[in-house]
C-alpha cells in the first residue's frame, strides 16, 4: 500500500482503437470480411509516414506486418497507428483491386493467395500508417488535453514509480498511477461526489498479470461501481521489463519471441492469430504463409500468456517460459476442434400438478459450450425468469407445461440441438396410468380352436408401455433414481377347452404404475467383406477412441450399449490392413434387447508409389466403362511427416472409393451422411462419393500428411443442377460420427482432349489426421415413410415385431428428376419400436418420381419379406390405400422377375400434398410431422414386412413379449423367471421318416410345490429334412430349462414331454443324458414309446447329451445362440443348416402314413373374433404380478432351403 500511496503524480493514458481494427479482428476469428474505406484523420495532430513493402505475393501471399516494418525501420512508424493505408506497386488502391484483403492498423496488412479467384494471386502491395505528428513513443499529454484531461508524464515500472492501472469513463479507457490522486481529478472534471477513497468507483479485476490487490488494500477487493460498466481497476506488475504504452502489458525492448504454429496434422498454419491470453485478449501478429510468427518486445517472464487462433482448430494456449536470453522460440501443435456435440439428451419425465421437474443436457466440444438455450414446443424460455444453463428447473408444474423441452448450446464455432424430451403433467388425484388395459390378441395352439368365437386367437389384453408419475424422493435430479412404467396390477387366469385338454391362460384386468424394469441393450453382428463375405478376423472395435471390443475368428462381435449413450458411434480397425477403418453409427433399442448388424467392409485398393517431387494425380472412380467422378491433385513437395518435417521421397498411396453410381456400394457407406448446420439442427447429406486415403513413407512406413490438395470434380456426374452450388468437401469426425465441412468448390471449365471441354467443381483441402472424405450436398427436401415388420402374413397388430433394422436407400435423380436406377445418394436405418418404425428420406411434392427408394428389414441376420406387387397390386395387404398407392408406385424386387429375392420394396418417395384428403394419413409424412408419424395409429397407412413363416409355434401360459422387457411379469408360471437373465435350452430331436413332422414340448412344473402338475407352455417345431438323407429330419426342440423360479427360493426341475406327431416310436436316448437322468433323482416315468419325458437338467450339459442351453441378457439372442449350436450339432459352433447326426438326445421311428389331420402349419383359419371363450376363477394367491403381457413368438430357425445367405452386393440382396 505504501507504493501507492507515496506516489502522488496523476498520469491518464488514452487507449485508441479504430473500427477498422476491430472488423479485421471478426476476419481474423473466422467470419468473412470485406475492408471499408477508412476515414483518415488528416488534423494538425497527425501524420502519414513513407509507404514501406517488405514482401512480395510470392508463396502463399504478400505480408506487409508492423511488427516486421518496426524491426526493419524502427522510430519511422509509430507503435500504434491511428490507421493504415494500402495500395498496389501500380498505385491501385487495395479497395479497388477486388480483391480478398485484411488490415488491422496494429497488426498491419496482408492477402493470402488461397482467398482469390482461380488462378490469381495478390498484388504486390505497399502499407504507410497514421501517426501522430512528432509523437515518437507517443505524446501522452497532447492526447489527453483533447479531452480536457490533466496529465504529467511519468515513467512507471521497473522502480521508476507503481505500476499503472486503468478507469473506464464514458466508454473511454483513462490509465492513471496514482488512485487517489486520479480520483480527486475525475471529481474536478466530471463533478463527481463522495469520498475520494478508493471504494468509492472501482470494481477491481484480479486476473491478467495482476499482482494481489488484496493484499495491497482490501477496499480494493471490496470496490463498487460508480456507473455499471463505466468503473473499473486494474493493476499490471512487471517483474521483468517495463509496462508497455498502453499500461496493459510489459515490455522487454531487448527480446524477441519466435514461433512456429503447426495446424492437425503437423502442416505449416498460415494466419494463424497470435494473441495475449487474457479477459480482453489483444491481438499481437498473424502468421506467415509457413505458420512462423515473431514478437518484439515481449518479455519472457514467465507471466506472458499467448493464445493462438486458426479457423476449425481448438484454441491453443502457451505461457512464455522465463529467460534470460534475448530470444526465445516457441513451437507449437495446434489439434482440431471438437465442434459442439450431445453426450447426453434431456430425459422424459412424468409428474402430477405442483410438483417440480429438471432437464439436463450435457455438450461438449473444444472449445466447449459458452451459452445454453432451453425451448419449449419450440418457443425460447425467458432465461431471466427460469435461470437456466445447462439444466432447467421448471417448479410448481401446471398443465400448461406439458410439451417438448430440448436445449442448445452455441459458442464461436457453431451450435447444437439436443433431442426433444416429453413432459407429462397429471392433476393430483388423476390415475397417471390408464387402468383399463388394451385389447392384445394371441393366436392359440394348433389344437385349440375357439367354437365360441370361431378363431384361433384369444385376447390376454396387455398394458401400454408408457411411463407413469410414481413415487418421487426429494431432490433435483437430471435422471429420475427410480423409473416408473404402467404395467400390470391386477390378472385372472382362466381356461380354454382344447381337443382333449384345458389351457390355462392368465387375462390382464388392471393396469397401475410400476417400477420399470432394467433394461440393457446389446449390439450383435458380424464384420465382412462388402466383396467377397469375407470376415474380418480379430479385428479392434472402438468408441470415443477407446478400444471397447474385437471381432471373433468369424467376423463375428457382441456388445453391451454403454448407459447413457445416445448415439452409438464405432470404428471398426482391421489389424491386418486388408479393409478400410470402416465408422458405422448403429441403432440400437434404448428400450433394451439386442439388434443385429451386418457390418461391411471396403477392401483397400492396393498402393501405386509416386515420387513426392512430382504433381501426382489419382483418379476417383470404380465403374467400368464409366469416366471417374473425380481426382485428386497432389502437387510437387506436398507431403509432411508427423513431426512438420517435409517429405522427399516415394510414397506408397492407396486411395479407396466408394463410388454411388454402383448400388451395390450402399452397404459399405461410412456414418449415416448427417451433419449440425449452424443453428443446432442436424440435417443430411447426399453424397457424390467416398474416399479414404492412406499415404506412407515407402522405405520407413511413416504415415504421412499432405498439403495444397486439389480435388477436381466433374460436373457432369452431378445430376441436380442445383447441387452444383451447394456442393462442398466433408471430412468424417470418427468421434462423433458427423460429417464436418473442409471446404468448397468453384466452376472451372478446362480442355480434355484436343476438342472436348469440361467443367470440373475445383475444391481444396488438406489431408491430416482424417482420411476419410465426402463429396456431399446438403439436402432439404426430406420426409418420413412409416414401415412395420410382423410376425406373419396376418399383419395383426399385437403381431408387430420390435428390434427390427430397417433400412431406406435413396437412388439418385437423373436430370429432370426422373430416377436412375443405378446408383444411390442416401441411406438410413432405424429400429421397429411397439408401433413401427419412421424412415427419413428425400421426397418432392411437385414431381411424384423425383425420388425413388429401396426399403429392407432384418431381424438378427434374417430378412424379412415385403409385400407382394404382383400378379396385383392388393391395397388391403400392402397397407396403402389407392390412389396413393399408385402415385408411390409400390413394387417389390420380385415384381419382374420371379428369380429375384422378395425381401425389399421400391417406391417413389412423393411428398404428401396438403390439400389432398387420402395423401395426409401416411405412409410417407412431410419432414415436420415426425412425431404424427411416431404416434400414428395401426389403421393410418403404412408399409409391411413379415417374416417368413416359420415351421413353429411358442405358447406362454403367463403371456410375455421378448421385445418388452416391462411385460415380464412375477408369476410362478413364468417361462422365463429372471428378466435380464434369460436362459434357452433346447433338445435336438432326430426323426426316421419320408416326411418332416412337427413335434411338440409340454412342459409343466415338476418338483416344485407352487408349480407341479401346472403348465408353463407349449413349444410346437416342424422338423427339417436333412439335405443328404432324404428319409431323415431333426429338429431343435425349445423346452423350458430348470432352475430357481422368480422368487429365487427354491428350484423346480421342469416335467418336460417330447411329442412327436403321427405314429412315432422312440429308438433310443443318448446314452449320456440317461446316465445323467438315472444319477439325479427324482427320475420322470417313461412307459409310453411315443414319446420321452423328462426332469429336465438343471446343469448346462453340451453337445454330447443333446443339449443346448445358453444364458443371456436378451432372450431372443440366449435362443438365436442355442438354436446355432444345436443346429451345428457342438457346443461352441453355429451353423444355419441343420445336420442331423450330430449332437443328438432322441431318435424315433416315424410311420410312412403321414397323419391326416390337419397341423398347425396347415391351418389357415385367421378369424379374429372376440375373446369370451373360457371361464374366470380366482387367480391363486401364490403369485405377484408386475409389468405388462403381449404376444409370444417364434425364434424357431428356418430350414436349410429358406436359411439367410450373406450378400456381396446390394444387388444380392434381391436375387435367390
Amino acid at each position: 500500500m505504501a507504493c501507492l500511496s507515496t506516489w502522488t503524480f496523476p498520469l491518464f493514458l488514452l487507449r485508441i482503437t479504430t473500427t477498422f481494427s476491430q472488423a479485421t479482428w471478426r476476419s481474423i476469428a473466422g467470419s468473412s470480411w470485406s475492408p471499408n474505406p477508412a476515414v483518415y484523420h488528416t488534423e494538425d495532430n497527425y501524420e502519414w509516414s513513407t509507404w514501406f513493402n517488405v514482401d512480395h505475393p510470392g508463396g502463399k501471399g504478400d505480408y506487409e506486418k508492423l511488427n516486421v516494418i518496426r524491426y526493419y525501420y524502427q522510430d519511422r512508424v509509430c507503435e500504434r497507428p491511428r490507421a493504415l493505408e494500402a495500395r498496389t506497386t501500380e498505385w491501385i488502391p487495395a479497395r479497388n483491386t477486388g480483391e480478398r484483403v485484411h488490415a488491422d492498423p496494429l497488426v498491419g496488412f496482408w492477402c493470402i493467395n488461397d482467398e482469390q479467384p482461380t488462378g490469381k494471386n495478390c498484388s504486390n502491395y505497399a502499407v504507410r500508417f497514421l501517426c501522430a505528428r512528432g509523437m515518437g513513443q507517443q505524446n501522452y499529454k497532447e492526447i489527453l488535453q483533447e479531452f480536457n484531461l490533466c496529465a504529467v508524464f511519468v515513467e512507471c515500472g521497473s522502480g521508476k514509480g507503481p505500476c499503472p492501472s486503468f478507469i473506464v469513463v464514458q466508454n473511454i479507457e483513462i490509465y492513471f498511477l496514482s488512485i487517489q490522486t486520479s480520483l480527486l481529478v475525475l471529481k474536478k472534471e466530471y463533478g463527481l461526489s463522495g469520498q475520494t477513497g478508493v471504494s468509492v468507483l472501482l470494481s477491481v479485476m484480479k486476473k491478467q498479470h495482476s499482482i494481489d490487490l488484496e493484499a495491497v488494500d482490501p477496499n480494493i477487493a471490496e470496490a463498487k461501481l460508480w456507473r455499471p460498466g463505466h468503473a473499473m481497476a486494474r493493476l499490471v506488475h512487471c517483474v521483468m521489463g517495463q509496462v508497455n504504452d498502453e499500461c496493459d502489458g510489459c515490455m522487454c525492448r531487448d527480446h524477441t519471441v519466435l514461433g512456429s504454429v503447426r495446424s492437425a496434422g503437423g502442416l505449416p498454419a498460415p494466419g494463424a492469430a497470435v494473441l495475449r491470453a487474457g479477459a480482453r485478449p489483444k491481438l499481437l501478429t498473424v502468421t506467415d504463409h509457413n505458420g512462423h510468427f515473431q514478437i518484439p518486445g515481449l518479455c519472457a517472464d514467465g507471466n506472458t500468456t499467448l493464445m493462438i487462433k486458426l479457423k476449425n482448430h481448438a484454441p491453443h494456449q502457451v505461457t512464455v517460459p522465463a529467460s534470460v536470453e534475448r530470444t526465445t522460440v516457441l513451437l507449437l501443435n495446434l489439434e482440431r476442434a471438437k465442434k459442439l456435440y450431445v453426450l447426453k439428451n434431456p430425459e422424459s419425465k412424468a409428474r402430477r400438478e405442483g410438483q417440480t421437474a429438471a432437464f439436463c443436457c450435457k455438450i461438449d466440444g473444444t472449445p466447449g459450450p459458452i451459452q445454453y438455450e432451453w425451448f419449449h414446443n419450440g418457443s425460447l424460455l425467458d432465461r431471466s425468469h427460469f435461470q437456466y444453463a445447462e439444466t432447467l428447473v421448471l417448479r410448481n408444474l401446471s398443465l400448461d407445461s406439458v410439451g417438448e423441452y430440448y436445449c442448445r448450446a452455441s459458442n464461436e464455432n457453431g451450435a447444437i440441438k439436443s433431442k426433444p424430451a416429453t413432459l407429462t403433467v397429471t392433476g393430483q388425484n388423476a390415475p397417471s396410468c390408464n387402468p383399463e388395459p388394451d385389447s392384445h390378441l394371441i393366436r392359440l395352439p394348433h389344437d385349440c380352436f375357439q367354437n365360441q368365437t370361431n378363431s384361433f386367437y384369444f385376447n390376454v389384453r396387455r398394458c401400454p408401455t408408457t411411463t407413469c408419475t410414481g413415487k418421487l424422493e426429494n431432490g433435483i435430479r437430471c435422471k429420475d433414481s427410480v423409473s416408473y412404467c404402467c404395467g400390470i396390477s391386477k390378472m385372472e387366469e382362466r381356461e380354454l377347452t382344447c381337443q382333449g385338454y384345458q389351457l390355462p391362460i392368465m387375462v390382464v384386468t388392471q393396469c397401475g404404475c410400476k417400477t420399470c424394469v432394467e433394461t440393457k441393450a446389446i449390439i450383435r453382428g458380424r464384420a465382412v467383406a462388402a466383396d467377397t463375405g469375407e470376415p474380418m478376423r480379430f479385428g479392434h472395435i472402438y468408441m470415443d477412441g477407446v478400444r471397447l471390443s474385437r471381432t471373433g475368428y468369424k467376423g463375428t462381435f457382441s456388445i453391451q450399449v454403454p448407459a447413457n449413450t445416445e448415439r452409438l458411434v464405432l470404428t471398426f480397425v482391421d489389424n491386418m490392413q486388408k479393409f478400410v477403418n470402416t465408422t458405422k453409427v448403429l441403432a440400437f433399442n434404448p428400450k433394451g434387447g439386442a439388434v443385429f448388424h451386418e457390418i461391411k467392409l471396403l477392401r483397400k485398393k492396393p498402393a501405386v508409389t509416386i515420387s513426392s517431387r512430382n504433381i501426382n494425380t489419382l483418379e476417383l472412380g470404380e465403374i467400368e466403362g464409366h469416366d471417374p467422378i473425380a481426382e485428386i491433385e497432389i502437387p510437387p513437395n506436398a507431403f509432411y511427416k508427423e513431426n512438420g518435417e517435409v517429405f522427399v521421397g516415394n510414397v506408397k498411396a492407396s486411395v479407396t472409393f466408394l463410388d454411388p453410381r454402383d448400388v451395390s456400394t450402399v452397404a459399405a457407406a461410412q456414418s449415416d451422411l448427417n451433419f449440425v448446420d449452424e443453428e443446432g439442427d442436424t440435417l443430411p447429406l447426399r453424397t457424390y462419393g467416398m474416399f479414404s486415403v492412406d499415404f506412407t513413407d515407402e522405405v520407413g512406413g511413416e504415415s504421412l500428411n499432405v498439403g495444397e490438395v486439389k480435388v477436381h470434380l466433374d460436373a457432369a456426374q452431378v445430376k441436380m443442377p442445383e447441387h452444383l452450388n451447394s456442393m462442398k468437401l466433408w471430412s468424417l469426425n470418427p468421434e462423433t460420427g458427423l460429417w464436418e465441412e473442409e471446404g468448397h468448390f468453384h466452376a472451372e471449365k478446362k480442355q480434355r482432349g484436343k476438342r472436348e471441354e469440361r467443367t470440373f467443381l475445383i475444391g481444396n483441402m488438406e489431408i491430416r489426421e482424417r482420411r476419410l472424405f465426402n463429396l456431399d450436398v446438403p439436402e432439404n427436401r426430406r420426409c418420413y415413410v412409416k414401415v412395420r415388420a410382423f410376425r406373419s402374413e396376418r399383419f395383426m397388430p399385437s403381431e408387430q415385431i420390435e428390434g427390427v433394422v430397417m433400412t431406406l436407400i435413396n437412388m439418385e435423380p437423373t436430370p429432370g428428376f426422373s430416377t436412375n436406377p443405378r446408383a444411390w445418394g442416401r441411406f438410413d436405418s432405424v429400429i421397429t419400436g411397439p408401433n413401427g418404425a419412421c424412415l427419413p428420406a428425400f421426397c418432392d411434392e411437385q414431381k411424384a418420381d423425383a425420388y425413388s427408394a429401396y426399403v429392407m428389414a432384418n431381424l438378427g441376420g434374417e430378412e424379412l419379406e415385403a409385400v407382394a406387387s404382383s400378379p396385383k397390386l392388393n391395397p388391403n395387404t400392402i397397407g396403402v390405400p389407392q390412389p396413393y398407392l399408385n402415385k408411390l408406385n409400390y413394387r417389390r424386387t420380385d415384381h419382374d422377375d420371379s428369380r429375384i429375392k422378395k425381401t425389399a420394396f421400391s417406391m417413389n418417395v412423393a411428398k404428401p400434398r396438403s390439400n389432398v384428403a387420402e395423401e395426409a394419413n401416411g405412409p410417407v409424412y412431410p419432414f415436420d410431422k415426425l412425431k404424427e408419424c411416431e404416434e400414428a395409429p395401426f389403421t393410418a397407412a403404412h408399409f409391411r414386412f413379415s417374416r417368413v413363416e416359420v415351421d413353429g409355434y411358442d405358447y406362454n401360459t403367463v403371456p410375455f413379449n421378448e421385445d418388452d422387457p416391462m411385460s415380464w411379469t412375477e408369476d410362478y408360471l413364468s417361462w422365463w423367471p429372471k428378466p435380464l437373465e434369460y436362459r434357452a435350452c433346447y433338445i435336438k430331436v432326430k426323426l426316421n421318416s419320408a416326411h418332416e413332422l412337427n413335434v411338440r414340448s409340454r412342459n409343466m412344473g415338476g418338483t416344485h410345490p407352487k408349480t407341479v402338475g401346472q403348465l408353463y407352455g407349449i413349444r410346437d417345431t416342424r422338423s427339417i429334412r436333412d439335405m443328404e438323407q432324404s428319409t431323415v429330419s431333426s429338429v431343435c426342440l425349445e423346452f423350458k430349462c430348470s432352475g430357481m423360479l422368480y422368487d429365487q427360493d427354491r428350484v423346480d426341475r421342469t416335467l418336460v414331454k417330447v411329442m412327436p406327431q403321427g405314429s412315432c416310436k422312440r429308438d433310443s436316448v443318448n446314452s449320456l443324458l440317461q446316465e445323467y437322468l438315472v444319477n439325479h433323482l427324482p427320475l420322470a416315468v417313461n412307459n409310453d414309446t411315443n414319446e420321452f419325458t423328462m426332469l429336465a437338467p438343471l446343469d448346462p450339459l453340451g453337445h454330447n447329451y443333446g443339449i443346448y442351453t445358453v444364458t443371456d441378457q436378451d432372450p431372443r439372442t440366449a435362443k438365436e445362440i442355442a438354436l446355432g449350436r444345436c443346429f451345428d450339432g457342438t457346443s461352441d459352433g453355429t451353423s444355419r443348416v441343420m445336420k442331423s447326426n450330430e449332437g443328438v438326445a432322441l431318435t424315433f421311428t416315424c410311420g410312412d402314413k403321414e397323419v391326416t389331420r390337419q397341423s398347425m402349419f396347415q391351418q389357415i383359419q385367421n378369424s379374429l373374433g372376440q375373446a369370451t371363450a373360457g371361464s374366470a376363477r380366482q387367480g391363486r394367491g401364490n403369485r405377484r404380478q408386475r409389468g405388462g403381457s403381449t404376444a409370444p413368438r417364434s425364434s424357431s430357425r428356418r430350414s436349410a432351403r429358406n436359411s439367410y445367405t450373406s450378400s456381396q452386393t446390394l444387388g444380392g440382396y434381391f436375387k435367390n
